[in-house]
């Protein structure tokens, strides 16, 4: 009896070896489903969309070569599946130097699922760090529809990033309020944050400009004093007045008035 005794162990120890195998089976649960997306993925890549998306994102070399309405198609399915066991894989299963697609489809997840704002918090918290490129950092983005129900809640949550180190991160506050906030309540505050953001990387400068060209087609009167009197390096200024100008939305007389503003 006493051997049979040692054999098993106290109770304690047996609760033990059962949540152990407990927590190695939800692990293997978790790795077989970020395995399987990922299978799903690579049978969705096309080769030929592969090498443009190479061109279309330079320095880029994890592309599998999949559109991106069919990862938007994905990602609904997910958010039917799972969406809140997904992203709690993701959190460590896909990586900033992951697939490009699964970057982007964590992302969608997140903006597709429904989840109270302090949890949608900690899965941005997440996904931000991880963005590498234009092109994930603006469909994800955009696809933030969650930021106008709540807008002062985000809108406080994004200025996290106006004095961030990180390229994309300060890209992912411009595009987030390009999409999201450019309206009467925020217009001044956006352009004075553009006056204020002097960061080298050419995609928060790109991302600026853009921000500026469309503040100046919703508010031309605020956004024309802007550009006579900011403090934006000289390739930003340069880089908003040559995208309003592009725009279809503005005047021909404008568009040479603006044209003498250049630096």
């Amino acid at each position: 009896m006493a051997a049979e005794a040692a054999e098993a162990g106290s109770p304690q120890q047996a609760i033990h070896s059962m949540q152990n195998r407990k927590v190695f089976h939800v692990l293997m649960d978790k790795r077989e489903m970020i395995t399987d997306i990922r299978a799903r993925l690579e049978h969705l890549s096309e080769e030929d969309y592969k090498d443009f998306s190479k061109n279309l994102l330079p320095g880029e070399e994890h592309i599998l070569g999949v559109r991106l309405p069919v990862l938007r198609k994905l990602a609904k399915s997910i958010v039917k599946e799972n969406a809140i066991a997904y992203l709690d894989e993701a959190r460590y299963g896909v990586a900033a130097d992951s697939y490009h697609e699964e970057i982007m489809l964590q992302g969608l997840v997140l903006g597709l699922a429904k989840m109270d704002d302090m949890l949608r918090v900690r899965y941005l918290g997440e996904f931000v760090p991880k963005i590498q490129n234009w092109a994930v950092c603006d469909s994800c983005t955009m696809s933030f529809k969650f930021m106008g129900k709540t807008p002062d809640f985000w809108w406080d949550y994004i200025l996290r990033y106006e004095n961030s180190s990180e390229e994309f991160e300060v890209r992912f506050m411009l595009i987030s309020m390009l999409a999201h906030f450019l309206d009467d309540a925020h217009i001044h505050e956006i352009l004075k944050i553009c006056n204020n953001t002097h960061h080298d990387g050419y995609y928060v400068k790109m991302g600026a400009a853009w921000l500026v060209s469309v503040c100046y087609v919703k508010f031309p009167a605020q956004t024309r004093i802007f550009l006579e009197r900011n403090q934006m390096d000289d390739f930003t200024h340069n880089k908003s007045i040559q995208k309003i100008r592009e725009s279809y939305r503005v005047s021909k007389g404008e568009k040479a008035e603006l044209n003498l503003l250049k630096r």
